[in-house]
């Protein structure tokens, strides 16, 4: 648990009891805890109209306090207990009470943009998922947790740009699956040594990779094709989400395209490492982030001019 959230879980968890924070403390509260949780955010930031920011503070600090409520305290029924009380701000925030700083500043959020609740209960239903299922037996319900876990968040960036529709989300829905499936290739190890597997058992069976292979964390070629499997299957993914880049305000195609860029890179990153994900995680270098948000801001530099 890192010390910024302990401290504020010992502040404004369920226990503590304090008058109702304003809304300037609020989105403070939620700027600052963004700056200290995501490092990109104060360049991914400079992409963003400024009325927008103090949103996205707000609907990230949502995330990211839910996805810590269940992995920081202790896993099982105490991070359960946890999101329970999570979920019950939210049914507060939505009847217009909100108490919890964080919901303080989304309850503002959610009355500019109309975002409907169900949104946020399944990422937080998503987050009671791991939980309770460690381990997937097909990939059919391996995309089922996508669509709480993913498919939310991409529907919610729709609504802060003002350009939703049931058409976009569904393209959205295709990429926030790719970027969610890329993040799980990406640390197959990582998961594996806090007991979750996300490769399907169905999967693994077809490429006759046993659970022993699994448990011993075995690089074989077997493995190796699995991987390169479920790589092209993620990336025809972000491909059937890409026309929603025609659809979206130019503005907002640059931004679209620095998510995907992101995603793609670590596909293309497992596949020049020859999908040997046990032996090392595959990322990104400070250079190459720095290279892609740079591709990103020349293409908005003509937006901005006209502007």
């Amino acid at each position: 648990m890192s010390e910024l959230f302990k401290k504020s879980l010992a502040k404004f968890g369920p226990e503590r009891a304090y008058p109702v924070p304003s809304l300037e403390f609020s989105r403070q509260f939620c700027l600052t805890f963004t700056n200290n949780n995501y490092e990109n955010f104060s360049v991914v930031s400079r992409l963003l109209p400024k009325p927008l920011i103090p949103h996205f503070h707000a609907v990230y600090s949502f995330c990211r306090w839910a996805d810590d409520l269940g992995d920081e305290t202790g896993g099982g029924e105490t991070a359960l207990e946890y999101l329970r009380w999570w979920r019950l701000e939210l049914s507060e925030c939505y009847k217009e009470t909100p108490y919890h700083p964080i919901f303080v500043a989304l309850a503002s959020t959610i009355k500019r943009f109309h975002i409907p609740e169900q949104l946020f209960k399944d990422l937080i239903f998503a987050f009671e998922q791991d939980q309770l299922v460690l381990e997937y037996q097909t990939y059919d319900q391996l995309l089922q947790y996508c669509k709480y876990s993913a498919n939310p968040v991409g529907r919610l960036v729709l609504l802060l740009w003002e350009t939703y529709d049931e058409e976009k989300a569904v393209y959205s829905d295709y990429i926030c699956t790719a970027l969610q499936l890329a993040n799980f290739w990406q640390d197959v190890a990582r998961d594996f040594l806090i007991g979750r597997i996300y490769i399907p058992a169905e999967c693994r069976s077809r490429f006759n990779y046993s659970s022993e292979d699994y448990g011993n964390r075995t690089q074989n070629q077997a493995f190796e094709s699995m991987m390169a499997d479920l790589v092209d299957r993620t990336e025809k993914m972000f491909f059937m989400g890409s026309p929603l880049l025609s659809m979206v305000p130019k503005a907002r195609k640059v931004d679209l395209e620095l998510f995907m860029e992101g995603g793609l890179s670590i596909l293309g990153k497992i596949k020049k490492m020859n999908y040997k994900v046990w032996e090392a995680r595959p990322s990104l270098s400070k250079w190459e982030k720095m290279m892609i948000l740079g591709k990103s801001l020349l293409k908005r530099l003509p937006l901005l001019t006209r502007s």
